[in-house]
């Protein structure tokens, strides 16, 4: 696991020390090393987190007469059968890494050869010196991240946006069309990021740029379609499948661990995996506790089980350098407890098993239709779905017309068509969970420069154009892992794990793994049983039935308790204040809104959340960068004491 950037631009001359200074702003991602290469094109630099071939894989990686070199953030979990077969081709390896097989590799089979070849989660650049092409490409589902920022004759590529703003030619400006989505979602869902030109690379792609140029293509997306096994053979295949994908994933040249929740999600893989170490983290709160369930299940297997609390005070002093890390903000609250976690496991491993992936492609969120507790609406809804299509569209909108009776979202959202109401995770149906905001009351605290006519759905309509016409819960799947998953769930594990210098790996976002879950038939998905129910029975093969059947929670945060503390509220309420932030919003209504969420029930922390966090994140990179930079740009203490007594090469 590491970190790449590069750019090309003939004009600049001192190469070597352009991309020094933006390797330097992504040392936490590689503290083993670092390289580089340049000519007079094109420079490309790296750190390294030394993981396979500890002492053998630095880069960049050279073909055998130094025309081509490649850099590399990732994994290839399969590449020994493929340096294997490469040899074999007489390609002549000079490394056992991962990286040399994906530049042997595009020797070989080019381009889309090589990516429909390999498993893993990756983002690399490679220079090909005798067509003076860059070539680039990110994972399946975006896993690792990869931006680019292509203008005035010069291109910028790398895994972290903040490399970017030492590029002496970037211009460091706002992208205000951000804003508004931002507090729709709680993160940014467009394709330009909040720093303006500068873009994600979209997965399932690769590129080729010369001459100021730049060609994208598409390897890989997710596909629909039913397969016929019988609902046994189903979960036989999961378990089959999950287990080989997880004995691909542990392989390592450092010590393999595992994230432990409660829920199903990492309990299974965990169990699969049987490592030596485990790790878990709750909080002082007793009603967000998923350590004591996490170290029942360890006992039971023997693993070892490390776990910390979260201190709230602890947290909040933090809060500001996990939003660093981000590069962009990113609300969601399971960035805290994720960053402790982070932190505690990185003490004793360097690589980490997490359970990202399922809820997306096993159906696991209720947004999919599981709306209700009661069994009979769940029972007469399922009659209802087996009329015609046409005719189930045009109940659904005679019931969104009726006033409020029980078990109405659940028939609605079951019989309409998803495009016409899907907003993904911006609501959380029947839960103790409120919204953040619509897009009305999002532009009513706005600034007129930062209005604008953009909905959740509306930004959601491309994708929905791509799957037209197959299965409501498989539309809004793809929706949720072109959307939430990307730009948020994927985001944070990679920012907040290699913030703390530690690999994580997600065995359900394998393509192998996706490719099953996105052939089972949504009746073995969601059913009035439950949600993510195939999944669920599968884990009965290895689970005790009592965490197999454990109710998704997610990540909990005590935020709702945080804002009623009066010195958390007056920390708040201090940055609110502050004279910047009339630019973006009308502070008086936000400071209402603070006020009245602290005096009241506490049912806007949502959207009370993602105003600080936007705030706590501009400040950082707009207001004060030359302190940012000076102040969090280091590796964690915890990895620092591992260089100083050489136990990290």
């Amino acid at each position: 696991m590491c970190g790449i950037v590069a750019f090309y631009d003939p004009k600049i001359n001192e190469k070597q020390a352009v991309i020094g200074k933006m390797m330097a702003t992504i040392k936490h991602r590689g503290p083993s090393s670092d390289g580089y290469y340049t000519n007079d094109e094109v420079a490309l630099g790296f750190r390294r987190l030394s993981i396979i071939d500890l002492r053998g894989g630095t880069q960049p990686i050279y073909n055998e007469d130094k025309t081509r070199a490649i850099i590399f953030n990732g994994e290839i979990y399969n590449f020994k059968p493929l340096r294997e077969e490469l040899i074999k081709a007489g390609h002549v390896f000079t490394t056992k890494a991962d990286t040399e097989v994906l530049l042997h590799g595009y020797e070989e089979w080019g381009m889309d050869g090589l990516l429909k070849r390999v498993r893993g989660m990756f983002a690399f650049l490679i220079w090909d010196d005798n067509n003076k092409t860059l070539y680039g490409a990110r994972d399946f589902f975006g896993i690792k991240p990869m931006y680019y920022s292509n203008q005035n004759g010069h291109l910028l590529v790398g895994s972290e946006l903040k490399s970017f703003l030492e590029f002496p030619k970037f211009k460091r400006e706002l992208n205000v069309e951000a804003v508004k989505p931002y507090l729709m979602n709680q993160y940014n869902d467009l394709e330009e990021t909040f720093f303006k030109g500068v873009y994600r690379f979209p997965a399932g792609h690769w590129f080729e740029y010369k001459d100021g140029e730049m060609k994208t293509h598409q390897y890989w997306d997710a596909e629909y379609k039913e397969n016929s096994l019988s609902f046994e053979e189903t979960l036989k295949r999961i378990n089959d499948d999950l287990k080989e994908t997880v004995d691909l994933y542990r392989n390592a040249d450092v010590k393999v661990g595992a994230f432990l929740s409660e829920g199903i999600d990492s309990s299974y893989l965990t169990t699969l995996l049987d490592p030596d170490d485990v790790f878990s983290v709750s909080f002082d709160d007793s009603t967000y506790d998923e350590a004591s369930k996490a170290k029942a299940l360890s006992d039971i297997n023997h693993w070892k089980f490390f776990s910390d609390k979260v201190d709230a005070d602890e947290a909040m002093r933090d809060f500001p350098e996990m939003q660093y890390h981000m590069d962009e903000p990113d609300a969601n609250p399971s960035i805290i407890p994720l960053w402790y976690l982070c932190k505690l496991a990185r003490k004793h491993v360097t690589v980490a098993l997490s359970g990202e992936g399922a809820d997306e492609l096993f159906a696991g969120y209720v947004n999919y239709g599981m709306h209700t507790h009661n069994d009979l609406i769940k029972i007469f809804t399922s009659e209802l779905k087996k009329l015609p299509k046409k005719k189930q569209i045009k109940l659904a909108h005679k019931i969104k017309k009726m006033p409020n009776f029980p078990g109405k979202v659940h028939m609605y959202t079951n019989l309409a068509e998803p495009s016409e109401f899907y907003v993904g995770q911006s609501v959380i149906y029947d839960m103790d969970y409120p919204t953040i905001f619509t897009s009305k009351d999002a532009n009513s605290i706005l600034q007129p420069t930062y209005r604008n006519k953009l909905t959740v759905n509306g930004i959601y309509q491309k994708d929905f154009k791509k799957v037209k016409g197959i299965d409501n819960v498989k539309q809004m799947q793809y929706i949720d892992l072109h959307h939430f998953m990307i730009n948020d769930i994927e985001q944070k594990a990679d920012k907040i794990s290699m913030a703390h210098s530690l690999e994580v790996r997600v065995p359900y976002l394998d393509k192998k793994i996706a490719e099953l879950a996105n052939s089972i038939p949504t009746k073995y998905l969601v059913n009035r049983h439950d949600t993510k129910y195939a999944l669920r029975k599968a884990s009965e093969k290895v689970l005790p039935d009592e965490w197999a059947k454990r109710p998704k929670l997610g990540f909990p945060t005590p935020i709702k308790q945080w804002l009623k503390e009066p010195r958390f509220y007056k920390q708040v309420r201090s940055l609110f204040e502050e004279e910047f932030v009339n630019d973006i919003f009308d502070q008086e209504k936000i400071i209402k809104l603070l006020d009245d969420n602290y005096e009241g029930d506490g049912s806007h922390r949502r959207q009370i959340w993602t105003i600080y966090t936007f705030l706590v994140w501009y400040k950082l990179f707009f207001v004060d960068y030359e302190n940012t930079v000076k102040k969090y740009q280091h590796v964690q203490p915890e990895v620092a004491s591992l260089i100083k007594q050489g136990k990290l090469l």
